[in-house]
């Protein structure tokens, strides 16, 4: 069956669920609009949780980044996964012990303040809305390609679709309609790993593939012949690659790590399951799920990028037969070339591509002996390598079709949680936290569904200009997180004398000092039409780069906060046994009422 066929029959059915799962599941109140009635199986929370975790930057981008990274981005498993893990221990247990919606509901009592509620929903937007953009990106590239769409149209189909599941069924229709995309993107990602694993290296589990011989006779093992292919055309040696110096790789670890337990989408889950117990329990069935697919990731990046160079560069470097004629190049090649994602340009007229590193100066002045001009692949774009690679690989069209029904949901369901936290926060916490507390809760339900469908069209058009490929866009939102929201609720559970005067400065100081790092350094890409000047390494401080600088911006809001609360009154006594009570045990399990 034709590719755009199988692709429309698959979508369609899978969106077709998720739309039927949000009429069945439609939030009727408050309480299974914002947390599903705290009525949620932890094994099935597990799953939605993965799901809500697992976004476009996982799905599409992070193999991507591994593929034209290698050993150096494996800062991203080791952030996003140990972060993930630093949230089950540290924070989600005592919060949902705490009993209240919301991250900013937490912090306002906590610090007995409106004002530090306010400003922690500033900064939980800020985040999240960055956070979309991301997931607004893969949504785009996902429906360019495989419904021969151009990539606005991507989004606004994509928008339609999170409106209907996510403004109808609240958390309630999110959560169940994210366990069924778990299991689509799960078999979508695990699948095409397996088909290419096996075609390699013979070997069917891709973990181990990456470690295996080649299957071509040669004896050579796989990452063995991706160094020698990379390095071959100038790259840097794949399997000792780096990302700039080691102060940044643990700098960048550190951010995603601490961004990741301070997100407001991924913690508000553990308020859905009845008692503490059962979000202990759920966090770790998230990290079995999420471990299924991000110990496959480094397997599919290497892979992607093997069958990437061997394509384009089909024999050896420098004679007449060792590059790909580009008349004759493939077909998935003239697929992604319609996108404006891939783009070639005949640099010296030879009708060949030439792709090679033209940045390294020695392989430049060898390149130019064989009249060579430059690197002819003028655009690859990372965020097509797990999407492109069944095609490139040659699997059938029933693998290719099921890869974007896997992207659109690992991008769709993380979108989800991420508007329904910025909706939250804007009804529950402002509205009727600050504004107007005796809204009804008819009222407070309208308002959420409005506030979440204004969220989604102010996603979806920052998303048509974003500032950085998926991952790295991600990367920036949870330096945001890291900056503002993961200090103040670490001190408000297990530092007693941190007071409302000194979480406010900090949030201030924290999100501040990043977002004008970042500013300074990725231009103002929140402005369409404005130069995204790109990241200057030689201007970064000690050598950390944008993407990292969050954690940089939790010790601003650490310092910040401690000092204050120093210098100013102490905390009530009874927010101090407040503070206490969160962190002793309960028997029963129940979170106690406030």
């Amino acid at each position: 069956m034709d590719l755009k066929v199988l692709t429309y029959i698959i979508v369609g059915v899978t969106f077709a669920v998720y739309i039927g799962i949000a009429f069945w599941a439609r939030a009727a109140s408050t309480g299974e609009f914002y947390v599903a009635g705290k009525g949620v199986n932890p094994i099935a929370n597990g799953m939605a949780t993965a799901a809500d975790w697992m976004s476009a930057a996982s799905f599409i981008s992070m193999a991507g980044l591994i593929a034209f990274g290698g050993y150096g981005t494996s800062v991203f498993l080791m952030g996003w996964t140990g972060g993930y893990v630093l949230l089950a221990m540290l924070l989600a247990p005592y919060l949902r012990k705490f009993g209240k919606f919301t991250v900013p509901e937490f912090i306002g009592e906590r610090y007995y303040s409106k004002t530090a509620r306010i400003v922690a929903v500033l900064c939980l937007i800020i985040a999240s809305i960055t956070y979309v953009i991301g997931q607004m990106k893969g949504i785009g590239v996902a429906f360019s390609r495989f419904l021969e769409m151009s990539y606005e149209w991507g989004l606004y189909v994509g928008m339609g679709v999170v409106f209907i599941y996510a403004v109808l069924g609240g958390m309630k229709g999110i959560t169940y309609t994210q366990i069924a995309q778990y299991c689509v993107l799960i078999f979508a990602y695990t699948i095409p790993a397996i088909f290419i694993s096996l075609n390699l290296t013979g070997m069917p589990i891709p973990q181990i593939g990456l470690g295996s011989e080649m299957t071509d006779g040669s004896g050579t093992y796989l990452l063995d012949k991706l160094d020698l292919v990379v390095t071959e055309l100038g790259f840097k040696e794949y399997s000792t690659q780096v990302m700039g110096s080691k102060l940044n790789m643990f700098v960048y670890t550190l951010s995603l790590m601490i961004g990741t337990a301070g997100l407001p989408h991924v913690i508000i889950r553990f308020f859905t399951v009845p008692k503490v117990a059962d979000a202990r329990s759920s966090a770790g069935w998230a990290l079995v799920f999420i471990a299924i697919l991000y110990t496959t990731a480094p397997a599919v990046g290497a892979m992607a990028r093997l069958n990437l160079l061997e394509t384009i560069q089909v024999g050896p470097v420098g004679e007449e037969t060792g590059n790909l004629v580009y008349d004759e190049r493939p077909q998935w090649f003239k697929n992604w070339e319609t996108t404006g994602l891939l783009q070639f340009e005949d640099k010296n007229g030879d009708g060949r591509i030439q792709y090679y590193n033209d940045k390294n100066e020695t392989f430049a002045t060898k390149a130019e002996s064989f009249g060579w001009k430059g690197n002819e692949m003028v655009k690859v774009d990372k965020d097509i390598m797990v999407l492109a690679n069944p095609e490139i690989a040659g699997l059938p069209n029933w693998v290719i079709a099921l890869v974007v029904a896997g992207g659109l949901a690992a991008a769709l369901s993380t979108a989800a949680g991420l508007l329904l936290a910025i909706s939250s926060a804007i009804s529950h916490d402002l509205l009727k936290g600050v504004f107007w507390t005796g809204i009804s809760e008819q009222r407070e339900l309208l308002a959420g569904r409005i506030s979440m469908a204004g969220a989604i069209v102010l996603a979806g058009y920052f998303g048509l200009h974003p500032p950085d490929f998926a991952a790295g866009t991600v990367a920036i939102a949870f330096g945001l997180a890291a900056s503002s929201i993961f200090p103040v609720l670490m001190m408000g559970i297990f530092n007693k004398k941190v007071n409302k005067t000194g979480a406010i400065w900090g949030m201030i100081a924290g999100i501040g000092v990043t977002m004008a790092y970042v500013f300074q350094h990725k231009g103002i890409f929140f402005v369409p039409g404005t130069a995204f000047l790109g990241d200057l390494e030689p201007h970064w401080f000690l050598g950390i780069s944008p993407n990292a600088f969050g954690a940089v911006g939790a010790l601003v809001n650490f310092g910040v906060a401690i000092l204050v609360s120093k210098v100013t009154a102490e905390p009530p006594e009874h927010i101090q046994h407040l503070v206490e009570d969160i962190r002793v045990p309960r028997s029963v399990g129940e979170a106690p009422a406030h």
